[in-house]
């Protein structure tokens, strides 16, 4: 009887030392990293001209102040120090962006008490899609005001911005919804201005990478 103590007395205490020993193996092994990369380093191709600037070194989003659903001007100096999660749509589109603004929502959800992390949403129709236009929608999709900014700005700006500081592409379809063309990327941008990465926006599994390499860039800046 007393040796069936012993012996269970030692199994009890080999399974108590399991999570100590798997935390020195891993300890003595190094730790775990996860990069991310940093896109356009050397400079983004620009092979038609139809970008401003032809640079070879580091590409930072350019500077730009839109006006958000509030009525404030935003823009890249709000972008400063902060995380932001940015995609290109607009309010009548009949295809891919109801998709991309419930995935958008899963995000705003996630970061919603996180101070470092934003998000903007910039409007390919900014004729049409007014702040009175942008409030309602963002009503609609659960955003909070200074969170999840719904921008819109002067068109030719706008397209320019896109093609030439987020790298995506995007064709005027002149008021007619079915003949507006942009991309479905959800784009994360560190608090440097780098882009770090591209995400499908009607994917779920792509979204919920985002959000993942999101908490990496957070920790990383911490």
């Amino acid at each position: 009887m007393k040796g069936l103590r012993i012996l269970q007395g030692m199994v009890l205490v080999c399974i108590l030392l399991i999570p100590v020993l798997v935390f020195l193996f891993l300890r003595s092994f190094g730790t775990n990293s996860y990069d991310l990369p940093i896109f356009f380093e050397k400079g983004v191709d620009n092979p038609f001209l139809e970008c401003p600037v032809a640079d070879t070194t580091q590409h930072f989003i350019p500077d730009f102040t839109f006006t958000n659903q509030d009525g404030l001007a935003v823009g890249k100096a709000e972008m400063e120090g902060k995380i932001t999660i940015v995609d290109f749509f607009f309010t009548s589109c009949p295809s891919i962006c109801p998709v991309m603004s419930k995935e958008m929502e899963r995000v705003n959800d996630m970061f919603r008490d996180e101070p470092n992390v934003q998000i903007m949403s910039i409007s390919i129709d900014p004729e049409f899609d007014t702040p009175t236009i942008l409030k309602t929608y963002a009503t609609e999709h659960g955003a909070v005001s200074g969170k999840w900014h719904f921008l819109s700005g002067p068109k030719d700006e706008t397209y320019q911005l896109a093609r030439c500081g987020f790298i995506i592409p995007t064709l005027d379809g002149n008021g007619v919804p079915d003949d507006f063309v942009h991309s479905d990327k959800f784009i994360l941008v560190d608090e440097l201005g780098r882009i770090r990465g591209y995400y499908s926006g009607t994917n779920r599994e792509d979204v919920d990478l985002l959000m993942l390499e999101t908490k990496v860039l957070l920790h990383a800046s911490k």
